[in-house]
């Protein structure tokens, strides 16, 4: 007979994110879509019906199974990201909750940075407003691969069609200018139940997926052995004993693609070249690793690397450059302007790094570029060019999620400013450069 844990380790894993305008039931969604899944405790519900009561409402809120925190419960929107868990015979699923206030769409960044599919709420009786503007832009430049457009409260407006084909049209007809490649439209009343994990009686008219149906079958692939292999250096292993007196080991987590004893690699950003001749996985000899596994490599020359290197095989290493253009989401309080002194954080590499230029800002109502806004405040979306003190090994976004990606940093404080996505055109370095002057900015 096989057991739930053989059963479970033979499914394949979703990661999704949510988001919405404050108000639209997103939380309202994910409570309902862990109840009516049969994915919550005894325990949780009668938690849930327990506050419910003291609040005077006569119905569990499901909204309680995801709002965890205190603030959150009190003022009833979402403030952090909530990660929730959860299994059906079909698929096993990791969901970010993202918060849906705009103070707060800089968190639905984490959320769904890592995400294979997005769910974006709409209330039916709103249509799209600019914060699903927004929540579709970040989608769109995170490379989120499937969008969900989950139309909200149609037992309000009656569940009418016409109500409900207006606003998947107009979405659609937006996110697909941004580049979405899928976007699936459903109607739903999550404090009903309808079309979220069971099929609506009130709306006949709609022949589609329930959202559950949606995501326990929409395709998914964590295969990221055909992409270039990277292998950014996390630490570097020497440890000193008789038995291993010569031993030097560089570790970390495969970031895309396929290391094999015998490749020629090249080391990033110095450009010095060897070959590997072994790798361990969890202390045992392999011929072969694959993201995103965690490895240590070793190899045939003796090479200065330390933490923020990165190996490549020498026939796709990517070029190094310190003059770095890219498309940034804003999530600091305090606006990012030209001539600022940040830190850029590329997989495990941290340099130092002046914002030169703020080309463009994008408008979301019309997807129009705004040329030189001067900065970028809290939530903006926009375009920088960045110069790095040292050369950095940067992919394009648009073909890795994980080498295409930064944040930049007040070196203050340490406060995230922005994250950032590489475009597809970089101005390789001439030649590596030296580290800029622990006093001085000007490189």
């Amino acid at each position: 007979m096989t057991s739930t844990t053989e059963r479970l380790s033979a499914t394949t894993l979703l990661r999704f994110a949510t988001a919405g305008s404050v108000d639209d039931g997103k939380s309202t969604l994910v409570g309902r879509l862990l109840h009516d899944s049969k994915s919550v405790l005894a325990d949780q519900l009668e938690a849930v019906e327990h506050a419910s009561r003291s609040r005077g409402q006569q119905a569990p809120d499901l909204a309680l199974l995801t709002d965890g925190l205190r603030a959150e419960r009190e003022q009833g929107i979402t403030i952090d990201v909530a990660y929730r868990y959860f299994a059906t015979p079909r698929r096993r699923f990791i969901l970010a909750d993202t918060p849906g206030h705009v103070q707060y769409t800089r968190n639905m960044v984490t959320g769904a940075s890592t995400a294979e599919l997005a769910v974006v709420l709409v209330d039916a009786r709103n249509g799209v407003v600019e914060q699903t503007r927004r929540h579709a832009a970040v989608a769109a430049l995170l490379r989120v691969p499937h969008v969900v457009l989950a139309v909200n409260k149609m037992d309000l407006v009656g569940y009418e069609e016409a109500v409900f084909a207006a606003i998947a049209r107009e979405f659609t007809a937006y996110a697909s200018e941004l580049g979405v490649p899928e976007i699936t439209a459903i109607p739903i009343s999550a404090l009903a139940g309808d079309n979220v994990v069971e099929p609506s009686a009130h709306m006949d008219w709609y022949g589609g997926p329930t959202v559950l149906e949606h995501l326990e079958t929409v395709p998914v692939s964590h295969d990221l052995t055909g992409c270039p292999p990277r292998f950014p250096v996390q630490y570097v292993i020497r440890p000193g004993t008789a038995e291993h007196p010569d031993y030097r080991g560089y570790a970390g987590q495969i970031a895309s693609g396929a290391l094999r004893v015998g490749d020629p690699v090249t080391v990033l950003p110095s450009g010095r070249t060897s070959v590997i001749t072994a790798i361990d996985a969890l202390g045992t000899p392999v011929d072969i690793a694959w993201a995103p596994q965690s490895v240590t490599v070793r190899l045939a020359d003796d090479i200065d690397i330390a933490r923020g290197d990165l190996i490549a095989p020498t026939a796709t290493a990517p070029a190094t450059t310190r003059e770095v253009t890219a498309t940034v989401c804003h999530v600091a309080d305090e606006p990012l302007v030209p001539g600022q002194r940040v830190l850029l954080k590329h997989t495990t590499r941290t340099v130092k790094a002046i914002v030169q230029e703020i080309p463009s800002r994008l408008t979301l109502d019309d997807l129009s570029q705004h040329p030189s806004p001067g900065r970028l405040v809290a939530n903006d979306i926009g375009r920088v060019r960045v110069r790095t003190a040292e050369p950095l090994p940067l992919d394009s976004y648009a073909d890795s999620r994980r080498t295409g990606s930064f944040l930049l940093i007040d070196p203050a404080d340490g406060t995230t400013l922005a994250a950032g996505m590489a475009g597809d055109s970089l101005t390789p370095a001439a030649a590596p450069a030296a580290p800029a002057d622990d006093e001085g900015w000007d490189f």
